[in-house]
This record gives C-alpha cells, sequence and structure tokens, in this order.
C-alpha cells in the first residue's frame, strides 16, 4: 500500500494523458447521469473527505441529489488512473462530485453532512486510510460557496476545539478540474454493499 504523505509538484507529477476515463454515464443507484449537462436550475459541489466509495454513499442518499460520481481533483496529473493517485505522484484527491436541486437541499446541509461524515483534522489520512487522495477538501464553484464553506469551517473549528480535537487541516479551494474514476468505483457500496467504507466521524455536530 502506498502512504506518500507529501505533495508532489507540477515538475515532479505524473504526466498523465489527454484522453479521459470512459464511464457509464448511468448512476447506478438513481439512474441519472453522471456527466453533464445536467437539468436547468441544479447546483454542483465537490468533496474530499477520505475514501470517496464511502463519501460518496453519504450524498446519493440525501433527498434533493440529482446524482454523484466519483473521481479525482486538485492534483497536476490530467486524466489519472486509480493507480497512478494511490502512488501520491498525481497530486490528486479523492473526491466526490454531488449534483443537487437548491429548492430541496442546501449547500449549507451539503457542508453539514461533509463535516460530520469524517474527521477533518488529521492531515493526509482519514482513519488508516494513509497519503495525499485521503485529505479533507472543500472544492467551491461560485463565490457563496466559498463563503458558506468559510463560515462554515469556523463554526465547526469552535466544536471540535471545545470537544478537544486539533485544528482542522480542511483545503478549501475554487472548484479545479474533475477527472472521472474508473467506471468500477462509481456508487462502489451500492454495487457491493460489503465492500470496504473507511469513514468515521467525529461525533461533533455541524450547526
Amino acid at each position: 500500500m502506498y502512504k506518500q504523505t507529501a505533495m508532489p509538484d507540477a515538475s515532479t507529477a505524473l504526466p498523465g494523458r489527454p484522453t479521459a476515463m470512459p464511464v457509464e454515464n448511468r448512476h447506478f443507484v438513481h439512474a441519472t447521469p453522471l456527466q453533464p449537462p445536467f437539468p436547468e436550475g441544479l447546483e454542483q459541489a465537490l468533496f474530499g473527505l477520505g475514501c470517496f466509495w464511502g463519501a460518496e454513499r453519504k450524498f446519493w442518499q440525501l433527498p434533493g441529489v440529482y446524482t454523484t460520481a466519483v473521481g479525482y481533483a486538485a492534483g497536476f496529473t490530467p486524466n489519472p488512473t486509480y493507480r497512478e493517485v494511490c502512488t501520491g505522484m498525481t497530486g490528486h484527491n479523492e473526491v466526490v462530485l454531488v449534483v443537487f436541486d437548491p429548492q430541496q437541499v442546501s449547500y449549507a446541509g451539503l457542508l453539514k453532512v461533509f463535516w460530520e461524515a469524517h474527521n477533518p483534522t488529521q492531515g493526509m489520512r482519514q482513519g488508516n486510510d494513509v497519503g495525499t487522495q485521503y485529505r479533507s477538501g472543500i472544492y467551491t464553484f461560485s463565490t457563496q460557496q466559498q463563503s458558506e464553506a468559510e463560515a462554515s469551517f469556523a463554526r465547526y473549528q469552535v466544536a471540535l476545539a471545545a470537544a478537544g480535537y486539533a485544528p482542522i487541516t480542511t483545503e478549501i479551494l475554487s472548484a479545479p478540474p474533475f477527472y472521472y474514476a474508473e467506471d468500477y468505483h462509481q456508487q462502489y457500496l451500492a454495487k457491493n454493499p460489503g465492500g470496504y467504507c473507511g469513514l468515521g466521524g467525529t461525533g461533533v455536530t455541524c450547526g
């Protein structure tokens, strides 16, 4: 198992490829498209909170979520493979793309699930999963999302500190390119109900 915990830079990252990963454009649970264009009025969110198998399930279960997909973001290597990401030499995080109806579920509601579903104080790891691809991250698509993410970070930092936790290590960035993961990773825990899920929250509520 690779356990690279230092980010590469653009000069040392793997070169990748110009061809996108082929995926079946149909959500295994919702039977909705995984890829754009999405229906008018929907919005997108992007989160990294550890192994993307369990992270994706947290979001597809929410009312108002139209579709979800797992992939790689916030690194250097174009169109990376899972094996490449696991070397730590792409810089990518394992992330979940969430397409949602803001009339049914708010971005604040998604942030609450994000914070409470994992421990955002662990740096380049999540539980027993160690590596740069398991870091905590929020990747925003608008100034409104950015401000909501920063405000929720500040609130949750206070709550975690009161419970004795270390400072939050979550990165908050404008949404970088999203590269779809291999088809077998998409909705993995719906296809494999007994599959691995390493997510574990702190038990601290995000108000």
